[in-house]
């Protein structure tokens, strides 16, 4: 852990960035493991509490006595105990692993274009290799064997998968956007993403996430089993003024309680506006105003469906 410099709302330029922020209790920062690139079994030795962050955390210990850190910390699945064991198959399904299971990797564009851009084989060739039926069908069953017992092998709680390994409707959160790069999805308490449906040329999987959008995810990407601790973090209640203090909240100043030149809503005697429709501190209409981009209403390519707004969301 290392110690957090308070901002109070303040920005490089040491001026007020975010308003109503100041004080609170010190904290030190927790460093998370969003990468999981240690293979191999992980004991979950307690689960801790994080002042940065709503969620659980799990402090886990690796099994290998090579590693010079085999401690870390990571994010706590809902239903993970002190005892349970966790493990990262990032960079794949270890040989001999599952007895006839073997580990392919999701193909690329450029694998996928030049597969189709090479020459067919021959008709000989072709027709001399053509295998019997019942060959087919007992490779077949073995393989949705072997599928079967590597999934009730790997889909745990707290296990860190690529998409491509995970069934549609499984819950998953810590969802990376990158295949190298770190978790970077559904990482609040009590949030979950859903796997939907995977395409059928191997490069991309649709995923929900917590606000109902649905969006293509490469599956080189990875994700963890699960959905995320605390999931009564919605129902909290702080209890008084002061517990707000002590997480450095401070008082939030209405607009009409100001002077004129301190906000749009200020000034006049006793409590009006001035007739104005409801603005900020800056004069921008509020209540209901996008915050999203007109250009990127429609610029990402990814989403396949928008999240759900308004009276569609209540529906």
């Amino acid at each position: 852990t290392v110690a957090k410099r308070e901002k109070a709302g303040r920005g490089r330029g040491g001026r007020v960035v975010v308003r109503s922020r100041g004080g609170g209790h010190k904290q030190r920062l927790r460093a998370i493991d969003f990468m999981r690139t240690t293979p191999g079994p992980h004991d979950v030795v307690r689960i801790e509490y994080d002042p940065g962050r709503s969620a659980h955390i799990a402090l886990i210990k690796s099994r290998d006595p090579t590693l010079a850190q085999p401690w870390s910390y990571i994010l706590a699945c809902d239903g993970l105990r002190a005892g349970h064991i966790v493990e990262s198959f990032r960079s794949g399904i270890p040989d001999g692993l599952i007895e006839g299971f073997t580990d392919s990797p999701a193909p690329t564009k450029r694998s996928l274009k030049l597969l189709a851009n090479s020459s067919p084989a021959a008709p000989q060739t072709a027709l001399a290799g053509v295998p019997d039926a019942q060959d087919l069908a007992s490779a077949a069953a073995s393989t949705n064997l072997s599928l079967g017992v590597l999934r009730a092998r790997t889909l745990k709680p707290g296990n860190v998968l690529p998409l491509r390994l995970i069934p549609a409707g499984t819950l998953i959160h810590a969802i990376s956007l990158s295949p190298v790069g770190r978790a970077s999805l559904v990482r609040s308490a009590g949030t979950f993403g859903q796997v939907v449906a995977h395409d059928e040329k191997g490069l991309w999987t649709q995923v929900r996430l917590q606000s109902g959008e649905v969006r293509n995810i490469m599956q080189r990407c990875v994700a963890t089993i699960g959905k995320v601790s605390n999931p009564d973090w919605k129902h909290r209640n702080l209890g008084k003024a002061g517990r707000a203090r002590w997480l450095g909240r401070r008082p939030h100043v209405r607009g009409v309680a100001m002077n004129a030149c301190d906000h749009p809503h200020g000034g006049g005697r006793g409590k009006s506006k001035g007739g104005k429709h409801p603005r900020s501190v800056w004069g921008w209409l509020t209540k209901g105003r996008r915050t999203r981009r007109s250009s990127d209403r429609d610029g990402n390519k990814f989403v396949v469906k928008e999240r759900p707004r308004g009276i569609q969301r209540n529906n």
